[in-house]
């Protein structure tokens, strides 16, 4: 058994402002993890995601898919930059015979989540527990899929250990508005705040939610910790950092 090398680029950032060195991140980073990974003769593994879809036609997404991706939209250097990161990977396993997995992972919350790291969630626990109206972007029925990130590490654990190659969806196929998933926030941690439409950011999909069948049959995967349970474990952490106690 090779050793493994975890290639873990699993956070997006706010590319606004840094989109080359996103891109070049995603590229070069990627090429310098599997250089390593062929002269350690390691098993390398791609953490993608599910922005590779960028905007879908087809739903839920199965692997299968190829996406609807804007090449030249203000998104695409991190949805390009997975999409050449999973070329380099299989380029790399084709010729030099790395082993490789790589997981495409969809929309992933949890304890220790940056604060203020630009992700709905965060954003929207964040505002509820500083009592600040929760920002909604327009239209507010485009849809995410939440993973809980015990649920995410077990599917990651399973495909690495595993002999399937991918790629493989890793997410939770419950869907939710982004208003349903404003109003969940609001009632189980601030009843009080408003929600506040805001404007969208462009090439904001319209839709996502994970086809996981081949979780499911080649991993023995699918997520346990359902929404609602979920977010008052990221509320708890966060009202200890933000040094703000619930009220009874």
């Amino acid at each position: 058994m090779p050793c493994f090398s975890y290639f873990l680029q699993i956070q997006s950032c706010k590319v606004r402002g840094i989109t080359l060195q996103t891109i070049k991140t995603n590229v070069i980073g990627t090429l310098n993890m599997l250089g390593l990974a062929k002269r350690v003769g390691a098993r390398i593994l791609l953490t993608s995601t599910s922005e590779v879809y960028g905007d879908p036609l087809v739903h839920p997404q199965p692997e299968s898919y190829w996406g609807n991706v804007n090449p030249i939209g203000v998104r695409s250097c991190y949805d390009e930059g997975k999409r050449v990161a999973e070329t380099l990977m299989f380029d790399y396993h084709r010729q030099h015979g790395i082993e490789i997995r790589i997981a495409r992972i969809f929309n992933t919350y949890g304890p220790r989540m940056n604060i203020d790291d630009g992700r709905v969630v965060s954003n929207f626990i964040a505002q509820a527990i500083r009592g600040e109206p929760l920002t909604v972007q327009v239209p507010g029925t485009q849809t995410r899929s939440f993973c809980y990130v015990s649920d995410m590490v077990d599917g990651l654990i399973r495909l690495m250990e595993g002999e399937n190659t991918g790629p493989i969806n890793i997410g939770n196929p419950g869907e939710f508005t982004m208003i349903e998933l404003a109003e969940n926030v609001k009632e189980l941690i601030n009843p009080a705040v408003e929600i506040n439409m805001v404007e969208n950011t462009p090439d904001d999909p319209r839709q996502r939610k994970p086809d996981i069948t081949k979780a499911k049959e080649l991993l023995g995967w699918e997520p346990k910790v359902k929404l609602r349970d979920g977010l008052p474990l990221m509320e708890e952490d966060f009202r200890q950092r933000l040094g703000v106690a619930k009220k009874n």
